[in-house]
């Protein structure tokens, strides 16, 4: 178990963030164990074709057996919504000898060792070369299967997460925040605890001062449980799976969502109403074109007119606009009459 010891000034300088590098180099967990991840599969299985052109003996060595990840892979964010191309210069630029210890810890799987594969073995006496095309691979990866439609759902999923967590903390403070985040957490008098078990380095011991450094609150797509790591160079960080995870495969089954209620399609028209259903989770404009297979002009026409007919609520992060459903946005949906 660790013991976070938070005082004001480190809640204040608390941050959420997620990292798109992370996504990329855990969703190939959900190759090595599909029951875990259920919510990807459909979107493998859209992708194995462009999959199968890439280095896929690197990508799936970066996985260990026991679904250890070498900790270069998915270097501490910098900040809220890094970039990916900026992460990936990054990694390509680990010092060798953090890679090949990276690589070796990993495969000891916590005292339960598994070989090398070929992919690695082949290169582990040259890190600097195996950065580079573990690099290569990754941005290949990334380019061909995740960004042109699985990353705008993924971050829309992670966006409304943290969305989430702001009201979270905004209406019942630090204790209803963590008490919500994960069932590995808990919250009292000022102490986070943190039973991982599978923690990075055990020998860092239990009791972490976060001392003025703040603390980094990490959802992610491929998380089981909640897990730190308080080794790297920066404040601690916990990562955590975020909420709506499971929307992931929403709509997948066909082009579009299935079809709207006929009498709130007659109401306030098919479009109209196919969106409000839709919005039961945080989605953006873009990412509802996207599934509607329309353009992003047509979605913020229709999301303009169920805003201002007060049946959505909009949180802004950065340059993006989540919307989602409110209660009276509920109550039509689901048929409730109007008090």
């Amino acid at each position: 178990m660790f013991e976070f010891h938070l005082g004001v000034d480190d809640l204040a300088a608390t941050w959420f963030g997620y990292s798109a590098l992370q996504e990329a180099v855990l969703s190939l967990r959900a190759r090595r164990s599909p029951g875990r991840y259920p919510e990807q599969q459909p979107w493998i299985a859209g992708w194995q074709d462009r999959y199968e052109t890439l280095d896929t003996a690197l990508l799936e060595a970066m996985i260990a057996p026991v679904g250890f990840v070498p900790d270069f892979l998915t270097p501490r964010p910098l900040g809220p919504r890094p970039d990916f191309a900026a992460e990936l210069t990054r990694l390509a630029a680990t010092p060798a000898e953090v890679v090949r210890a990276d690589v070796l810890e990993a495969y000891r799987g916590g005292g339960n060792p598994s070989p090398l594969p070929p992919a690695l073995a082949a290169l582990i006496d040259d890190p600097v070369e195996l950065a580079g095309r573990t690099a290569e691979a990754l941005d290949a990866y990334w380019t061909r299967c995740l960004a042109p439609a699985w990353w705008p759902r993924a971050r829309s999923v992670l966006e409304a997460d943290i969305a989430y967590r702001g009201r979270m903390l905004s209406e019942r403070g630090a204790e209803g925040l963590f008490a919500d985040l994960d069932t590995r957490l808990t919250w009292h008098a000022g102490v986070l605890r943190l039973v991982d078990p599978h923690p990075a380095v055990k020998a860092v011991g239990t009791t972490v001062d976060v001392a003025g450094r703040g603390l980094v609150l990490i959802p992610t797509l491929f998380g089981l449980g909640a897990q730190t790591d308080v080794t790297q160079a920066g404040p601690p960080l916990v990562c955590y799976p975020a909420r709506g995870k499971a929307t992931m495969a929403e709509g997948l089954g066909t082009r579009r969502p299935a079809r709207a209620d006929a009498a709130l399609a007659g109401l306030i028209g098919a479009p109209r109403a196919r969106l409000l259903a839709m919005l039961a989770t945080p989605a953006s404009t873009t990412e509802l074109a996207q599934r509607l297979g329309v353009t992003p002009g047509a979605v913020s026409r229709h999301l303009g007119a169920l805003a201002s007919a007060g049946l959505l609520d909009r949180t802004r992060h950065g340059h993006r606009v989540l919307y989602r459903r409110n209660g009276l946005g509920d109550a039509l949906v689901e048929g409730r009459g109007g008090g």
